[in-house]
């Protein structure tokens, strides 16, 4: 949660830096990149947090735990990219949806062997 509220902010200052109001989503290059990076991580924050809890849940806490972490960065890594070119977002888009897969893996196999074994 504190990632959204720090993208959030890095919004407001934009905003406040290119002299664009709400709601307006349109002005200047630099700041069309951090709105849509913000409104990029917010889209997906529900998808992690949901296969986040299943795999800590039911498969184990640690290892949800670290791909957590690992999501984290990469979204971090994403929005720094993103604000300075679109194309910057590229490698760490790879790597946050990578793992994104993997909490996924996880949570499946998770509740197949909650739900399937004795």
């Amino acid at each position: 949660v504190l990632f959204l509220a720090y993208f959030a902010l890095q919004v407001i200052y934009a905003r406040r830096k290119y002299k664009i109001s709400p709601p307006e989503t349109t002005g200047h290059p630099e700041f069309e990149r951090i709105f849509r990076a913000q409104a990029n991580c917010s889209e997906y924050f529900p998808i992690f947090v949901s296969l986040l809890w299943v795999a800590g849940i039911f498969f184990h806490q640690g290892v949800a735990a670290a791909c957590g972490l690992l999501y984290l960065y990469t979204r971090f890594k994403y929005f720094q990219g993103y604000a300075m070119a679109a194309q910057g977002r590229l490698g760490p888009l790879y790597a946050s949806a990578w793992l994104l897969w993997l909490l996924l893996g996880l949570a499946v196999a998770g509740l197949l062997a909650h739900f399937l074994l004795p």
